[in-house]
């Protein structure tokens, strides 16, 4: 049974990331600006609104919330902290640029350096997808059971969500990969699953839609040998892991940490339990 306190904190993420996903739709089908980053990276009004969306609803709960748009926070001072937020306002900004669709809203609740709730919502297809250490893992389209206010509470939501993953794995072999960082070192890993699986599937998907396809049970295996920060990964992470997928940083035999000195991720493998990983 879900605990009162995991079920109002995976709720509030809920309400947070549609809120926010509304604002963003409605700036996508408009007129934005799109500025650049120090590091060249775009940024548009979208991420900006998103963001503050977020920060503003999250703060009932008590908890700190750190964002890609907000990021400047000393190591010293984050680590006195046990429970916080880890935002991606906007997760595939490229995507949302190119409009096809492929952006997400991503919040994640970390404990220490562990993700125990994911939230990502889909603003584009209206698909939202959580999951907590408790309940595990879910989806709803909120194109067809639309998020209102006559919803109080996530038991109420349950009702129409769907048990992820949602059935058996298909017998080709799907392998995705990012659609905008697809390197080198991560076709090497995908020619080593197709000597192994030569009739495989591979599927480029933009932003943490991929954690989201291995979660429903829609695909097996996402090599990540390129730089993503944590606030890419936390959300997914956590409604990958509580579907069942396994989730280990590359190399070494653990999983992804957070709420690291640097919020640069490892590289990574995530795939279904029971799979070799294939990086020799």
């Amino acid at each position: 049974m879900i605990t009162p306190y995991i079920s109002h904190l995976t709720f509030q993420a809920i309400k947070a990331a549609i809120k926010a996903g509304q604002l963003i739709l409605d700036i996508y089908n408009s007129e934005y600006i799109t500025t650049f980053k120090e590091d060249n990276s775009p940024l548009t009004t979208a991420d900006s609104a998103a963001h503050r969306s977020i920060a503003a609803d999250l703060a009932e709960t008590g908890f700190p919330v750190l964002s890609e748009e907000g990021k400047e926070i000393p190591r010293e001072v984050r680590q006195q902290w046990h429970y916080f937020w880890m935002v991606d306002p906007l997760d595939g900004t490229k995507e949302f640029i190119s409009r096809n669709g492929e952006f997400t809203v991503n919040i994640a609740l970390i404990a220490a350096d562990t993700p125990v709730i994911g939230v990502i919502y889909v603003p584009v297809s209206g698909m939202l997808y959580f999951g907590n250490k408790e309940t595990g893992s879910y989806s709803l389209d909120c194109s067809v059971y639309p998020f209102n206010d006559q919803i109080n509470g996530l038991e109420n939501l349950l009702v129409n969500c769907l048990k992820l993953p949602l059935a058996g794995l298909s017998e080709q072999f799907t392998i995705l990969a990012s659609r905008s960082h697809l390197t080198p070192e991560t076709s090497a890993i995908i020619d080593n699953i197709l000597k192994e699986y030569p009739d495989s599937n591979i599927v480029n998907t933009g932003s943490s839609l991929k954690f989201c396809r291995l979660a429903e049970g829609n695909a097996h295996f996402y090599p990540r040998f390129s730089p993503t920060m944590e606030w890419d990964t936390a959300a997914g992470h956590a409604i990958a892991a509580y579907s069942g997928i396994q989730i280990k940083a590359w190399p070494g035999p653990g999983p992804l940490k957070y709420n690291k000195e640097s919020l640069v991720n490892p590289w990574f493998i995530a795939r279904v339990a029971g799979l070799p990983d294939f990086e020799g």
